[in-house]
């Protein structure tokens, strides 16, 4: 053993508590900071510490750790040496891996298994995306993180640089049965679908619960077994992400998703995007690649209406106690399970609210052109509670899909999309990246402009991991739920916080539409608007207003409480 419990490491930085983890190479301990922080602690075992390929692979892990930051990597906290044992220092995930899962509950279920996959593939093309290959993808190397329903990949011990199209020499370092044939050839061409393979390869223990045979054991005898209860989207990825040959399956992570995403929204089409990160003063720290699923709702006239398939999945709603500039009303944090939705990718500008204005009256009419700030694709703002709810209700009978507005669970988990920041965006924003009043700072970024209007969509903005955008400012979005001062006793299920008006008890749109009409309770906005300060903006700040209140910051999107059908 490399240190003893209760010792300090790194100028007293780090005290060791105990032992976690004891690998080939090296040992893993638990290890708290001066301030009680958990972190993780990885060295070298003593008997490689003289040869030259292990410290030097073993500092190359923290290299390729660090430059690939994103919500489901570690990160590095830092490196350093103590005495003669090289550190690397990390975030410590409280949770288990996925093999333990497995092991110890039996296969997860399709959504589940799916959702951790994407997870992990997103990552993946960030990791692709800096020139490295992973080359070790399975469950052991999957943490979930405890009471969040999000995955980690934690283990970077064999990743290797890669040129596309080059043969190189790599180490013979991987887990039979997740490794593609290549791997087993020192001299064999690598590329972004050698871990198209793991990938696959974890799906598929994932949802059976147990490993795939060898590539190699299928290559002279066997074939891959895919229970037939799986839907053919699914039976169709699986097989090709573990095609033997290299060049029969999907090239990259992305496309092997594209395919993928058919299994739970049925020829839904995707769209791409970036995602940034910014560090306490406002400055990009990261970029990602991201992508989502959707479909277009047919508004007529030449009006559309994009709505963005929201994963299911659980997450920590609130701001916890030391969040800066956060309330009491956004307290305690509890955890919430949501299931999958549709939202809509912007908030309903003038164009869609002026066809939907024009359909048949239900209960109350619509002023076709309500709003201060003018222009098509600007937000639609000046509309009360009841305006909207008569939308949704209006566009639901002309659908035949209920759409609702989303309660305030579904709307901060959509914010979030899998952050635990203040902003999606990391500790801060600024005014090149979100519509707000930039003559406050909420961290150490630079003071900007107050644009004194709404801006318009396409968003010059850039989205959150699930590909919406203008969730911070703009426009401050209606949301079903009545006001309650804190979260003392509120539901864990995502749905509204209203006994009376849960529109899961409803027959029909007009029915759902009645009962809220006449609800009187003040009702929830969210997420800040064009003249509010950074902390309204934040993704648990909360905000209230009458329900027969209009104003020129007061907007709203909408959510589809079923999966649409072709």
């Amino acid at each position: 053993m490399a240190f003893q419990p209760q010792q300090k490491l790194h100028g007293n930085r780090y005290i060791i508590q105990k032992e976690i983890g004891d690998g080939g190479f090296g040992i893993t301990y638990l290890a708290k900071t001066k301030k009680g922080k958990p972190v993780v602690i990885k060295t070298l075992k003593d008997k490689f510490l003289r040869d030259d390929k292990f410290l030097r692979d073993f500092k190359d892990e923290a290299l390729r750790l660090a430059v690939c930051r994103h919500p489901h990597i570690v990160q590095i906290d830092n490196v350093f040496q103590h005495q003669k044992f090289p550190c690397i220092a990390m975030e410590y995930i409280d949770g288990e891996d996925l093999w333990q899962k497995i092991r110890r509950d039996g296969p997860l279920s399709i959504e589940e298994a799916l959702r951790y996959v994407r997870q992990i593939g997103e990552a993946l093309m960030v990791v692709h995306e800096k020139g490295l290959l992973h080359r070790d993808l399975k469950p052991h190397n999957i943490m979930i993180r405890a009471n969040q329903a999000e995955a980690v990949l934690i283990d970077f011990g064999i990743a290797r640089e890669f040129i596309p199209d080059a043969t190189q020499t790599h180490t013979a370092s991987f887990t039979p049965g997740f490794a593609p044939i290549e791997q087993y050839d020192e001299k064999a061409r690598r590329g972004e679908f050698t871990d198209v393979y793991g990938l696959a390869a974890t799906l598929y223990c994932l949802v059976v619960g147990s490993s795939p045979s060898p590539s190699f054991m299928r290559l002279v005898r066997d074939s891959l077994t895919i229970p037939t209860h799986f839907s053919k989207p699914l039976q169709e990825a699986i097989k090709q992400g573990m095609a033997i040959m290299p060049e029969d399956r999907p090239a990259t992570v992305q496309e092997w998703l594209k395919l993928l995403s058919s299994g739970d929204s049925p020829q839904l089409p995707t769209y791409s995007f970036e995602v940034i990160t910014v560090n306490r003063k406002g400055k990009v720290i990261d970029k990602r690649p991201g992508q989502a699923s959707y479909y277009g709702e047919d508004l007529g006239k030449g009006v559309s209406l994009d709505m963005v398939y929201i994963p299911g999945g659980s997450f920590e709603m609130g701001a916890p106690a030391g969040e800066k500039e956060s309330y009491k009303d956004e307290r305690p944090q509890h955890q919430v399970t949501v299931q999958p939705f549709f939202m809509g990718k912007y908030v309903i500008t003038q164009a869609q609210w002026r066809v939907v204005a024009a359909l048949p009256k239900l209960q109350q009419d619509l002023d076709p052109d309500p709003s201060c700030f003018k222009g098509d694709n600007r937000p639609v703002e000046c509309v009360n509670w009841y305006d909207a709810v008569e939308f949704c209700a209006r566009l639901s009978v002309a659908t035949g899909r209920q759409y609702v507005l989303p309660s305030e669970a579904q709307w901060e988990y959509a914010c979030r999309a899998n952050i635990t920041t203040p902003f999606h965006f990391g500790e801060t924003i600024t005014v090149e990246i979100a519509n707000y009043n930039g003559s406050d700072t909420y961290a150490d970024e630079p003071k900007g402009e107050c644009r004194a209007e709404t801006t318009p969509a396409p968003s010059s903005f850039p989205p959150n991991n699930f590909g919406l955008y203008d969730m911070h400012g703009n426009v401050y979005e209606w949301c079903a739920d009545p006001w309650h001062g804190n979260y003392e006793k509120a539901p864990t299920d995502g749905k509204v916080w209203d006994e009376e008006c849960n529109d899961n008890r409803y027959q029909n749109h007009v029915e759902y539409l009645t009962d809220m009409l006449n609800n009187k309770s003040i009702k929830i906005l969210r997420g800040g608007s064009w003249f509010n300060h950074p902390r309204n903006c934040r993704s648990a700040d909360r905000n209230y207003d009458a329900p027969d209140d209009t104003d020129d910051a007061f907007g709203f999107r909408v959510v589809g409480v079923s999966p649409r059908t072709p």
